[in-house]
């Protein structure tokens, strides 16, 4: 009852003496901690770190409170933002221009019931400037029918154009203009180099000179794309474009317009976009390096070169079975190859001895399905002065014949 733990008594007194110390320890703590925030407020405020601060009212009587936001000033803080994006961008925007398709219309008459009016507009891409003169390529169907055409620069200067030559399939145009205000020209890239999931920009003036040099920015979606074109708008697949695919918005007025990689080199002119409701996010561009011989030949010498047979074709696929058997003579299993529904006299194709109404399945041992595979075999794979080997069908019979390819002056 009487009992005294000498040992407990001294454990505890050592307890309560460490919170003696603690206490002291907080105490200068927090003295040392309020002087730290006072001195680098200024410093903090100085470097951006804090977005207000307050500067008392002179003519506040004391003891009132004023809160009127003028009394709070916002320190404004700029950033510096230079990415590869930015940096590809500033490289390559000042080669894109506007196009202005100038045709004779009713728009704003003068007194004499004769004005210019603007049919349509587009983009382009500057690629070359020699000596006073640059060139700029675009999409064929961006200059077609134009009486005049008019090119407007990034700064908006407005120069007259002149359209050296335009390919329908290829739809590519090259256009002359004066050089003196062209300040920057674009830096062909490789197209063949490019990845899927490569970063891409799109530069052009989608809707017309509203929302001219607009940038969209997407991804390589696809390599090596074949779209069927319809030339003459007759609902006949004419051609096989070949281009690439990306997810940058690409829309009407962007044609013609740049397509660049990351490092601002163009890789691509801008072309076409699939218009469906159940499509989003389809843009396509012809690949540079498909595209520099014929921008070559444009410049030079105002057409594309190419070989010449000398016939109208249609796919046997388009004609009914009742005429591949009655005026064709076709066997039943033949249901492909072209029919020739016209051979111009003293043509290649005359010379070589074809005839209307016959039917051509192989050309140099290749299967001709159609009319697409056949302008593919003879613009791409062929030269002019070339010979090339024709299996064709006449009254049912399999025949074979050569031709000596010449120039199409048509």
């Amino acid at each position: 009852m009487g009992y005294y733990d000498d040992h407990s008594q001294g454990r505890y007194q050592k307890k309560s003496g460490n919170r003696g110390g603690y206490f002291v320890a907080s105490i200068v703590g927090a003295v040392l901690g309020a002087m730290l925030v006072v001195i680098s407020i200024p410093a903090l405020s100085n470097q951006g770190f804090l977005p207000y601060t307050v500067q008392p009212n002179q003519n506040q009587p004391a003891g009132t409170n004023d809160n009127n936001q003028e009394n709070f000033i916002q320190q404004q803080v700029s950033y510096d933002v230079n990415t590869d994006t930015t940096k590809a961008i500033d490289k390559a925007a000042d080669a894109v221009v506007g196009i202005n398709n100038i045709q004779t219309s009713n728009f704003w008459y003068d007194e004499t019931g004769d004005n210019q009016g603007p049919a349509g507009t587009g983009s382009g891409v500057i690629y070359k400037k020699a000596g006073n003169k640059a060139y700029v390529v675009t999409n064929q169907h961006v200059v077609e029918g134009a009486t005049q055409l008019e090119v407007t620069l990034n700064d908006g200067t407005k120069i007259p154009a002149k359209l050296l030559g335009g390919d329908i399939w290829t739809d590519l145009a090259v256009l002359e203009i004066d050089a003196d205000k062209v300040k920057k020209i674009a830096e062909f890239g490789n197209s063949d180099a490019l990845k899927m999931g490569e970063p891409v920009m799109a530069i052009g003036n989608p809707l017309g000179a509203t929302f001219s040099g607009s940038v969209t920015q997407g991804i390589i979606s696809g390599i090596n794309r074949t779209i069927p074109v319809d030339i003459n708008q007759d609902g006949v697949m004419d051609w096989q474009a070949e281009v690439l695919q990306t997810d940058a918005a690409i829309n009407p007025g962007n044609s013609g317009g740049a397509l660049i990689n990351i490092a601002g080199q163009l890789i691509g002119i801008n072309s076409m976009k699939i218009a469906q409701n159940a499509v989003e996010g389809i843009g396509l561009s012809i690949p540079i390096n498909y595209a520099k011989p014929i921008i070559n030949e444009l410049e030079q010498f105002g057409v594309v070169k190419r070989p010449y047979m000398g016939v109208d074709l249609k796919s046997v696929a388009e004609i009914p079975g009742y005429y591949q058997e009655e005026a064709l003579k076709l066997p039943r299993d033949i249901t492909y190859g072209v029919a020739l529904r016209q051979v111009v006299p003293n043509s290649p194709a005359s010379k070589a001895g074809l005839r209307e109404l016959d039917v051509i399945v192989e050309l140099d041992g290749g299967t001709i399905h159609d009319v697409i595979d056949l302008r593919k075999h003879l613009y791409q794979e062929k030269k002019i002065g070339d010979q090339m080997e024709i299996k064709f069908y006449r009254e049912g019979k399999l025949q074979t014949t050569k031709i000596t390819l010449t120039e199409d002056k048509s």
